[in-house]
């Protein structure tokens, strides 16, 4: 168990990050909004499987299903519909990341009048090197590409839905249940998202093996584990010091293109890695390593 409390952050970053990729292989496919409400209705399905099997505890108050529902659609809807909107405008995914990559920054700034939490000058310090790392690493790619008004509108959709979504979890969600909290999550999303998506776009999807693989991958590993995990970490730690985890997603993205599409990786962008995650580290550190530093 501590070797797992020790990597489970690595884990969740690395997992993460796929969630662009997956963005890159999917949409071909389907249009944004009916790919994003395939995919929450086909995890609620696993889910409710998944709660069916294991006997998980239900949710038992009426506050907790508007609560999950209000978090759901905000994290699920909001943040994964604006991200995946944006990609489909043409917005770079490293300028879709480097906006999204934001989040940490706002959720620090919110958790005071929010949650009550204290941000420390040491995790200020971490938050800058965090954002300056993943600049250094993404400002290669912003140059090129478009970036309409609408795309970039729709990324900084997503960077309010993130925020608002981890300090809606970290405030509400130690009394809900994450199974079938997230289940209600699930439902809520799918049900905005296929409204939305039927006003919008026509619904087709343009079935193949290829297709069924990434649907299955963020569906079972996206939508499923990496949430899961999210909230676990989220319960185990403040809203401000999981929220830094975000900036190390877009260098980690960037590498795996890199990998996967054979896009060079310059120098400067492992240099502007490794200051992220020195940042990460200064937020993340106990509070007794900083009041000893």
């Amino acid at each position: 168990m501590n070797l797992w409390v020790r990597v489970a952050p690595a884990v969740f970053v690395v997992v993460w990050s796929t969630g662009f990729i997956g963005a890159r292989y999917g949409l071909p496919y389907a249009a944004p909004l009916t790919l994003l409400a395939l995919r929450m209705a086909l995890a609620a399905v696993v889910l409710a499987a998944l709660f069916a099997i294991l006997r998980a505890p239900k949710l038992t108050v009426r506050q907790q299903f508007s609560r999950s529902a209000v978090i759901g659609i905000l994290l699920h809807a909001v943040y994964l519909g604006g991200a995946f909107v944006a990609i489909d405008l043409g917005l770079p995914l490293s300028v879709t990341a480097l906006i999204v990559c934001l989040q940490p920054l706002l959720v620090a700034v919110l958790a005071g009048p929010f949650l009550g939490e204290k941000v420390r000058l040491r995790q200020w310090l971490g938050f800058g090197l965090g954002f300056a790392g993943a600049a250094v690493v993404l400002a290669p790619g912003i140059g090129n590409g478009s970036m309409s008004i609408a795309a970039a509108g729709a990324a900084v959709a997503a960077l309010a839905g993130s925020t608002f979504a981890t300090l809606l979890q970290k405030r509400w969600g130690a009394g809900i249940p994450p199974l079938s909290g997230t289940l209600v999550q699930y439902i809520a999303a799918a049900g905005v998202l296929f409204v939305v998506a039927a006003l919008t776009e026509p619904l087709t999807v343009e079935w193949s093996l290829s297709f069924a693989a990434v649907l299955a991958y963020m569906v079972l590993v996206l939508s499923v584990a990496a949430i899961l995990l999210m909230f676990w970490l989220l319960r185990r730690g403040s809203a401000s010091g999981f929220s830094s985890l975000y900036f190390l997603v877009p260098p980690v993205t960037l590498l795996e293109a890199a990998l996967l599409f054979g896009e060079r990786l310059p120098a400067t962008a492992l240099a502007g890695f490794a200051v992220a995650t020195l940042g990460v580290a200064l937020v993340r550190a106990p509070r007794h390593v900083a009041e000893t530093s």
